[in-house]
């Protein structure tokens, strides 16, 4: 994210950031908050620490002038020296009775609280005002070596102090704030929340007069960037890759090959002149919009539930994870994105992160033979009585593929007039609808034909339909069109999947060892799959059968992930800049309750040891900086050796801004400073 000095930044303007959803509560600390949550809190609460681009926490001089440990025995001390200017927009100065306030509602004591999480309030003993004026008194029960990341943000005691205000108060509005932006208003009719200027700050004024909050689904940014309704907006690789080739070119591109090029299946098939003039003339506006790209602070594991089945035991985690070409899908899941493209080495830090090391030796590089080792001496052994494909057969497949194509084109030049793809001939919606219930063929030729003709039929049923005027027919021709899609998709797994032949299946006691890959369905999760197909062909290799199960984005986490409902599953976790506290709940030894059911907090992999535990433990109270990094290592060290979640890479942050927007973008780890975010002069 390009930096801008204020004096060069103009004062006033409104900026239009698109979020993904109006935020459910404005209580950070509430289970329901989220991204959108953070956005308006980081603007009108107070932050004590921010992060900078490496994660590493910065004291805010705006509401700080220090804040130190003074004492380490008996008890650790930590004492706050406010900024004398800090008030709240009441008029009331920030001071002792906010700190112990919200140390109260969160430290897990007072159950009416509805407090998502504790971390840190629950060691602290007592919050007193200091010896000195504008000092506040923190001293913790036990050491906490991420006391920086406590009371951030900060409320006022009108939020914190009483159950019903904490629970319910706090939910569609902020009356009480103290920062550079207050929130005016939520907007439930137009989803968006409008930030306007603080006159009561006391810090660097904000440069914006106004920032508009607005909910834009992701497949609907490009247009809105380029129609100028957006300014700022998270996007997608395919958004990056129009908004570069405007750039190049103009905009002054053919629609319809960029569309083909995309992948794109359009609902009305051929683009008429008007609706090409159109999308250039779109095209030709993201020329205003310029790409800023970051490491977003999260990454994309491969999660293997250790629960039960073939992955409780080690050794076939081991062999799994030994299969993988973490490079080769960092690769493909980072190629045009401008990142540098590396697989993650650690599942504690990232790549961008102060203290960031490569621990993944702990569980070794891609191995075929050790992975083969590892799955025969866990007793499933190589079989042996399963005939292969000769290699005339694979021959005999592809000559029928070609063959078939080679006839489909015989008719194209009568039917590509109609919309038809070229080198397929066209067939009936009634046909359709027959090959729509047909399986799946395992040859890739064949399921690429299938998804060509659908696509083709299913574009001739789109144009009728609008010609007819029938919405109920434009709705059956979409569901066509979205049946299409799907097949076009199960056609390119197939195709991944192909290697020329099977391997042979490991067996034990006469069962196959065959793994449930559970992945989202969703629109927005092509390169997920795409990712799981390649994983699937790498197991193919050393005869493990992972059965691709896609379901509902709705239910994916909630009813699969959490539950347990998966042997192999791809899904992200946020990095934090405070690992030893926020990350021991994802790796921590699931625990059995009273009921004989398994606490296993956010460690959905069911994966974890005492050691790793212990480590946790130990970094947790470990104040001690260089100390507390090589507990945190040792730790991440046996978190991949226990093999319970594989990390592939990063994930890519990808912004597109009005080029003229200032000090705002793909930040990254960086905490905004929203008061310097404007427009240049």
């Amino acid at each position: 994210m390009p930096h801008l000095d204020r004096e060069h930044v103009a004062s006033g303007g409104t900026m239009r950031w698109a979020i993904d959803s109006l935020p459910s509560t404005l209580n950070a600390f509430q289970p329901m908050a989220d991204s959108s949550t953070e956005r308006v809190t980081g603007a009108t609460l107070p932050s004590l620490f921010t992060l900078d681009s490496a994660a590493r926490p910065q004291l805010n001089t705006d509401y700080l002038e220090a804040a130190d440990v003074t004492d380490k025995k008996p008890r650790q001390t930590v004492v706050y020296k406010l900024n004398p200017k800090a008030k709240w927009s009441s008029g009331r100065k920030v001071g002792a009775a906010d700190f112990k306030a919200q140390w109260k509602a969160l430290s897990g004591k007072r159950k009416s609280f509805s407090a998502a999480r504790n971390a840190g309030y629950d060691r602290i003993k007592s919050v007193t005002k200091g010896s000195a004026p504008n000092e506040v008194k923190v001293v913790f029960r036990k050491s906490y070596s991420d006391w920086k990341s406590l009371f951030t943000p900060l409320y006022p005691t009108s939020v914190t102090a009483h159950a019903d205000d904490f629970n319910k108060g706090a939910r569609a509005s902020l009356t009480n704030s103290a920062g550079p932006f207050r929130v005016k208003k939520v907007h439930e009719d137009d989803t968006s929340v409008t930030l306007v200027r603080d006159k009561r700050w006391w810090g660097d004024p904000a440069k914006l007069k106004r920032i508009v909050l607005r909910v834009v689904p992701r497949d609907e940014r490009q247009k809105a960037l380029a129609s100028g309704q957006l300014d700022l907006a998270e996007i997608d690789v395919s958004t990056l890759r129009r908004i570069v080739r405007a750039h190049k070119d103009g905009g002054g591109g053919d629609a319809k090959s960029e569309a083909k090029e995309r992948g794109e299946h359009r609902e009305h098939g051929r683009l008429t002149k008007k609706q090409t003039r159109e999308q250039a003339r779109l095209d030709g506006q993201l020329r205003d919009i310029a790409v800023r790209h970051a490491f977003e602070p999260a990454y994309t594991q491969l999660a293997l539930n250790g629960a039960e089945g073939p992955l409780a035991d080690e050794r076939v985690r081991r062999a799994v994870a030994r299969a993988i070409d973490r490079e080769a899908i960092a690769k493909h899941a980072l190629r045009g994105t401008g990142l540098p493209v590396k697989a993650l080495g650690s599942h504690l830090r990232m790549i961008d992160q102060d203290g960031y090391a490569d621990n993944s030796d702990a569980l070794g590089d891609q191995d075929v033979e050790s992975a083969q080792s590892l799955l025969a001496e866990a007793g499933w052994k190589d079989g042996s009585t399963q005939s292969k494909p000769t290699e005339g057969a694979d021959a005999k497949k592809a000559d029928d593929g070609k063959k078939a194509s080679r006839e489909g084109a015989q008719h194209s030049s009568s039917h590509n007039r109609a919309g038809a793809a070229p080198g397929v001939a066209p067939v009936s919606a009634a046909e359709a609808a027959r090959l729509a219930g047909q399986p799946l063929t395992l040859s890739p030729v064949t399921a690429g034909q299938r998804a060509s003709l659908l696509e083709q039929a299913a574009r001739v049923q789109m144009d009728k339909a609008k010609e007819s005027g029938s919405d109920r027919k434009v709705r059956k021709a979409r569901a066509a069109l979205e049946r299409a899609t799907h097949a076009r998709a199960g056609a390119e797994e197939l195709r991944l999947l192909s290697d020329g032949g099977a391997k042979m299946m490991r067996t034990k006691g006469g069962k196959p060892l065959t793994l449930r890959f559970v992945l989202p369905a969703g629109p927005g999760s092509q390169s997920i799959r795409a990712t799981g197909a390649r994983i699937t062909k790498a197991l193919n290799k050393i005869g493990v059968r992972a059965q691709m199960k896609k379901v509902a984005d709705e239910d994916y986490f909630a009813n699969h992930i959490a539950q347990g409902d998966y042997d192999l599953a791809l899904y992200s976790w946020p990095g934090t800049a405070y690992p030893a506290t926020d990350a021991r709940p994802i790796f921590a030894k699931p625990a059995a309750a009273a009921d004989g059911s398994l606490l296993v907090e956010q460690n959905y992999t069911r994966v974890g040891t005492n050691q790793i535990d212990q480590l946790f433990d130990q970094a947790s109270t470990e104040l001690d900086d260089g100390a507390r990094n090589d507990l945190i290592k040792r730790a991440d060290a046996r978190i991949w050796a226990a093999a319970g979640s594989v990390p592939l890479y990063q994930r890519p942050q990808l912004v597109g801004a009005r080029d003229n927007i200032a000090n705002a973008g793909a930040f990254g780890f960086h905490t905004p400073r929203y008061q310097d975010i404007g427009y240049e002069r």
